[in-house]
């Protein structure tokens, strides 16, 4: 069964052929990320119109790269939510139209569950339950995934998601955008151990997390000084250091305490290499088997639309084509 699957939630375009949900045949990804860089965050506006323009040659070059056509597709996969709205509605569009035009299902897909299901990606006897982490730029989730579509939330950021603290981070160290991989890059020069940044306590059975007091702690420590290369990465080292501490203490912890040994984790922050060493070192010591994806599904793509489509799919859901964008759409 081919599965093409579209992503536009953010400032990537994405379109995979997938077969059977787990050999995924190509994945093309245009990203506007160079247009939003001058403005420190994405802008929507051009995020939507940036989609308007590229989508129909990103499918076709998804659709030439896996060697097919549009009349060998079984199901159209799409990111129904959550993301920006106007992004949302150009790939629901266009999956709509290919759906009716072509007389095969569409399926609306959740962004947050298919990054937890990427990590199923070339893994296809992973078994339930699981327990899911999803680190990106606008959420940061810990889950119980207890089978296909069956998830129930058990801890959420209180205030920014931890690629959010990357961004504002990176701008107050004047790291450029995007946040998350500059401060992983100045770190690597820094001291992780120079400055003590502490997570809050949010109470012994709070699954939740926070990232705003760490910023805003990173903010009073700069002031007034006039920063070095070497300070600079320091900090940075520091930041990333008590961050990560806090999501792999957090994970692991509910993995103990729900029974669970499976953790997968998704997201654009998945790709951080020391959130990936400390996990997986940290799932050893626990006994807990860490999956991540493989680094080029850690970003916003088709391939983990297509695959978890797939998979809802054979669970018995279809999309009709009054599916509609679901912005604010959580776990």
């Amino acid at each position: 069964m081919f599965v093409l699957g579209i992503e536009t939630s953010c400032d990537e375009t994405g379109a995979s052929v997938v077969k059977d949900g787990n050999e995924v045949m190509s994945d093309t990804v245009a990203s506007s990320l160079e247009f939003h860089k001058r403005y420190g965050g994405v802008v929507p506006e051009i995020a939507t119109r940036y989609h308007l323009e590229v989508i129909d040659y990103v499918v076709k070059d998804s659709l030439r790269s896996a060697g097919i056509t549009l009349k060998d597709i079984d199901l159209v996969a799409v990111t129904q939510g959550p993301g920006l709205v106007g992004a949302l509605l150009v790939g629901i569009s266009f999956a709509k139209s290919l759906s009716y035009s072509l007389g095969i299902p569409v399926v609306g897909v959740n962004h947050l569950w298919a990054h937890i299901y990427s990590g199923f990606i070339g893994r296809p006897n992973v078994k339930f339950p699981i327990m899911g982490l999803v680190v990106s730029g606008g959420h940061t989730s810990l889950v119980l995934c207890e089978d296909i579509g069956k998830f129930r939330l058990l801890g959420q950021t209180r205030d920014d998601a931890i690629g959010e603290a990357f961004d504002k981070v990176a701008k107050i160290l004047g790291l450029g955008y995007p946040g998350g991989p500059a401060i992983e890059n100045a770190a690597r020069r820094g001291d992780p151990e120079a400055v003590r940044f502490t997570p809050p306590y949010l109470g012994d059975d709070s699954y939740d997390f926070s990232f705003s007091g760490m910023k805003t702690a990173v903010l009073y420590h700069v002031k007034g000084r006039k920063l070095t290369a070497a300070m600079t990465a320091d900090i940075a080292a520091s930041f990333q250091k008590a961050a990560i501490g806090a999501i792999v203490e957090k994970a692991i912890s509910a993995c103990a305490s729900k029974g669970i040994g499976r953790l997968v984790v998704g997201g654009g922050v998945s790709a951080n290499m020391l959130l990936r060493k400390e996990l997986a070192a940290a799932g050893v010591n626990n006994g807990v088997q860490v999956i991540f994806p493989p680094m080029r599904f850690s970003i916003d793509n088709g391939a983990m639309i297509a695959s978890t489509g797939y998979l809802l799919y054979k669970k018995g859901k279809k999309s009709g084509l009054t599916l509609t964008a679901e912005p604010n759409l959580g776990i």
